[in-house]
């Protein structure tokens, strides 16, 4: 017993002793480095055949193993000479270097593609850039024996190289030489991360530790030596709430502060610190320097380093300075003492530190994506949806700025230089903050703000359609306020670049797509899909009925506009529009007067009003339609626009009668297209080119269509509400299935995937339909097939004749420009009049307001009932629906002076709008 005693105490003296030694000096297979000069040592990282060491500001020394026992010199990396090197990494035969201003750097053996540069060459000497981890903010990085691993400052965890054993944590083993995203660890954010030779630790925000790899020596912690391919995370740490993790070759530590323990588990080599069977399993606590209360120290005033090939096996290398803290130095991000002292200590003496610190982080797409982050940690949920950056700060940020001068001016021609490089094809979410965060930071109204925001807006559009559509997500949840802001911004944006176009001698027979333009219309895309949060107005650029007039007048393309809706009110739509259809009226070449061109003469008779029509739309060439028509009814007298918005007005009444047996009519007074349509039939064909001729020649065509068509028209997909418009009964039926709670009572209904059409056929919704009852799970997709089947699938082909009608009838693309609530007004005219205005705008001709006829027939107006005045409206206008303007059109009442007026009646003058009233 006693000598059994005696040999344990010798072991454990032994063991000791294997802790210290590597403290203390050399072993007699060690090699010396000499570090010579006035540079103090920042950090250093070794495998077993080279060195990597970091001087406090920056610069990067290696040097590479020759024979033990040898004296070897570190060398100056001179290709990161330019930056300053804040973190470093040693594969068994590869190296990595972080700089500060966010960029990776590896060299090295690339046999598996550890150095992540999708290179197949095998050896790799000189620095290079890992582009696969462009604009990502690294928080650190970590080297196993061939394979590399990084963690960003939101937690998500890239990893590359050697994969045998599964070390990638990828769900396979096929070795990767590009960064590819850890996605097993996207809900759990790592803050820190460890490699050993052939297995990786990752440790969560929330003190949880991940292990995969090679578990064949226990050093996974799962209690088994069975390989991971995934992250696993190690169960008999559930709950310790683990602050630091790190690897050996074949073994984990893990230091637990609430216990102050240091825990290990692994190959047993004499590293675990206590005499243990060879490999163990599960983690266990160990005697270390931080249980005893003895920090290892680091001597970096020595001018001499020593590490041994085996250092990395050595608990002693494991150098716990400050608990619960992550040993490792960041990339450079704002602070917001920085911030003060940029603003307040811009003297000369202090301008050269200032101008190299703003131009390290806005020279840089990765520092700026790892600043103003969320602070109450919401950055670690990074998501396509939550972009982690905080916008109030980035906000106080600009206003800080925009009081000193310089500062400013240095951060924007930062940001100037920096923007054409931005990648067209982003990594990670992380990547999309700059987006987010530049436009807030060129708020002033000046030229270069323009200028830069317009190659922001060039950026975007680079960017491929998957990943434009996460900036557009990202942009729809951002708050109303900061939302309305980045609209203003790229609102005078687009106003500059308009100005810019006038004022430059652009190229009419090759417009230039203006950058900002396309922005601001993805943002009104954007707000209408989440729901209209800011109004249209917002989006309306006031200048440009002007700015359309002034593109007019000196030869412009409006082509280019009418991509862009958004910016436009009302009138200046119609103003567009009008000046297309005049320009292929008159067919002028950009840059030259009208020339007078001959009008369609159209005559048609009262009595067979829709056979002359066909007739003439039938033998029409597709010329005719260039032209405006010039209308005039056989055997009666006048001429001009008025009897034009007759035509339209009556020929639509007579469509539209239930006897005509064109459309079918419902109890909302709406009318549809019917389901069964014979293909030789041109009815709707011819609809549709009478309705497109309304619009051309400005006129109102009262076909009383539901909302849902103007949306078809402008490729909107129709919607319940839209189908309850037009058969408010069915519409509120389906709603009341999809409120339903009740799965029973929903069941009792017997509804199956059916639908009854007009002429009393089933017609199923989807295959087998007649046998698929409605349920809760189901109901849903019950609602859109319903709505799907009634507003598209059944009246394709009557809609699709309509459409191609529609085009020949309209040969102008400027009816784009409207929006289908806009469409529906403008060729149907509004439906609610403010009859105040016809007065406020009437201008009177041989009368005065004051005259007592003029009394009199506003006081016998404001008593006819509404269906009487709009009568009126017809007799003076051709049509009892007014331009969409509403009815701010000037009304003339001009005496004819007749000479006996008791004995004459009124009449008006349809084409100028004019009421002749006799005197009395």
């Amino acid at each position: 017993m006693a000598g059994g005693r005696q040999r344990q105490r010798r072991a454990k003296r032994r063991q000791k002793r294997l802790q210290r030694g590597a403290s203390r000096r050399p072993p007699d297979d060690g090699e010396r480095v000499w570090f010579k000069g006035k540079e103090k040592v920042w950090c250093l990282n070794c495998d077993e055949t080279h060195v990597l060491v970091c001087s406090c500001d920056g610069k990067l020394y290696e040097c590479w193993t020759t024979a033990p026992g040898k004296t070897s010199k570190l060398r100056l990396v001179k290709e990161l000479e330019n930056n300053d090197i804040v973190q470093i990494a040693c594969g068994d035969h590869h190296s990595m270097a972080l700089s500060r201003g966010g960029s990776l750097f590896t060299w090295g053996q690339n046999t598996h593609g550890q150095l992540g540069v999708g290179s197949q060459d095998p050896l790799i000497s000189k620095p290079q850039l890992v582009k696969g981890l462009k604009g990502i903010p690294l928080a650190q990085i970590a080297a196993g024996g061939a394979h590399s691993v990084v963690v960003s400052l939101s937690g998500a965890v890239y990893s590359w190289g050697k994969n045998d054993f599964g070390q990638l944590g990828l769900g396979h083993t096929e070795d990767r030489d590009c960064p590819s995203y850890v996605e097993a660890l996207e809900h759990w954010k790592a803050v820190f991360i460890s490699c050993g030779e052939d297995h990786t630790a990752v440790l969560s925000k929330n003190g949880l530790v991940f292990t995969f790899g090679a578990g064949g020596a226990g050093q996974l912690g799962h209690n088994s030596t069975r390989n991971e391919f995934r992250p696993r995370m190690v169960a008999e740490l559930w709950g310790a709430r683990v602050s630091l993790v790190a690897c050996g070759r074949q073994h984990t530590l893990v230091y637990v502060p609430s216990l102050d323990k240091v825990y290990s588990f692994g190959s047993y080599e004499g590293q675990l610190g206590s005499e243990r069977k060879a490999n163990q399993l599960i983690p266990l606590p160990i005697n270390s320097p931080v249980d005893n209360g003895k920090y290892c120290q680091e001597n970096t005033s020595q001018n001499v380093i020593e590490t041994t090939a085996e250092g990395r096996e050595n608990i002693v290398d494991l150098l716990f300075k400050k608990r619960n803290s992550y040993p490792v130095n960041g990339i450079a991000t704002l602070e917001r003492k920085e911030v003060n002292a940029w603003v307040s200590n811009s003297c000369s003496e202090h301008w050269k530190i200032i101008k190299k610190n703003i131009g390290l982080i806005f020279s840089s797409e990765a520092c700026i994506n790892g600043s103003f982050l969320d602070k109450r940690g919401k950055h670690f949920k990074t998501s396509q949806e939550i972009s982690g950056v905080d916008m109030a700060e980035v906000l106080s940020f600009c206003k800080k700025i925009s009081k000193n001068v310089e500062v400013y001016q240095e951060v924007h021609e930062e940001i100037h230089n920096l923007l054409p490089s931005l990648s067209s094809s982003p990594v990670s979410p992380e990547n999309f903050r700059v987006y987010l965060i530049l436009p807030f930071l060129l708020q002033q109204k000046d030229v270069r703000s323009y200028s830069t925001l317009k190659l922001l807006a060039e950026a975007i559009l680079r960017l491929q359609q998957k990943d434009l559509q996460t900036l557009e997500c990202l942009w729809s949840n951002l708050e109303k306020v900061f939302f309305k802001k980045l609209v203003f911004l790229f609102k005078m944006a687009s106003l500059y670049s308009l100005m810019e176009r006038l004022m430059c001698n652009f190229s009419v027979q090759h417009p230039q797509e203006i950058e900002a333009l396309q922005i601001l219309q993805i943002l009104y895309q954007v707000n209408s899909r989440a729901g209209f949060r800011l109004q249209d107005n917002h989006f309306y650029i006031p200048e440009m009925g002007d700015l359309v007039l002034r593109f007019c007048t000196s030869g412009r393309d409006l082509t280019v506009l009418i991509k862009y809706p958004c910016i436009f009110d009302m009138e200046a739509k119609l103003l567009i529009h009008s000046s297309e259809c005049n320009r292929l009226f008159f067919s002028i070449p950009p840059g030259l007067p009208y020339m007078f061109q001959k009008q369609w003469t159209f005559p048609v008779r009262r009595e067979y009003l829709l056979h002359d029509i066909r007739d003439h739309l039938r033998n029409a060439t597709n010329s005719q339609f260039r032209h405006f028509l010039d209308v005039y009814f056989e055997g009666e007298e006048g001429e001009g626009v008025g009897l034009c918005r007759e035509l339209f007005a009556v020929a639509a009444k007579e469509l539209c009668d239930p006897q005509s047996d064109v459309f079918r009519h419902f109890p909302s007074t709406l009318i549809w297209f019917p389901t069964q349509v014979s293909s030789h039939d041109d009815t709707f064909l011819l609809v549709g080119t009478f309705f497109g001729m309304a619009l051309y020649n400005r006129c109102q065509t009262p076909f009383p269509f539901p909302r849902a068509l103007f949306k078809k028209m402008r490729d909107v997909e129709p919607t319940l509400e839209d189908l309850e418009e037009l058969m408010p009964a069915v519409g509120r039926n389906l709603k009341n299935i999809l409120k339903e709670e009740s799965e029973h009572k929903l069941e009792s209904l017997h509804m199956t995937f059916v639908q009854m059409e007009e002429g009393g056929s089933v017609v199923e919704l989807k295959k087998n339909g007649a046998n698929i009852l409605v349920t809760k799970h189901n109901r849903k997709e019950f609602v859109d097939l319903y709505v799907n089947y009634t507003l598209n699938e059944s009246v394709r082909k009557p809609f699709e004749d309509f459409m191609r009608g529609f085009l020949r009838g309209c040969p102008v693309e400027s009816w784009k420009i409207f929006l289908p609530d806009e469409l529906q007004v403008v060729l149907m005219g509004p439906t609610n009049y403010d009859w105040h205005l016809l007065k406020k705008n009437v201008k009177y001709v041989y009368y005065e307001a004051s005259h007592q006829t003029i009394k009199n027939f506003w006081t016998v107006f404001y008593k006819l009932p509404e269906e009487k005045k709009k009568k009126f409206l017809a007799f003076l206008t051709g049509s009892d629906r007014v331009i969409p303007k509403g009815l701010h059109f000037v009304l003339s009442i001009e005496d004819p002076l007749c000479e006996n007026p008791d004995n004459s009646y009124p009449f008006a003058r349809t084409c100028s709008c004019t009421l002749f009233l006799p005197r009395l």
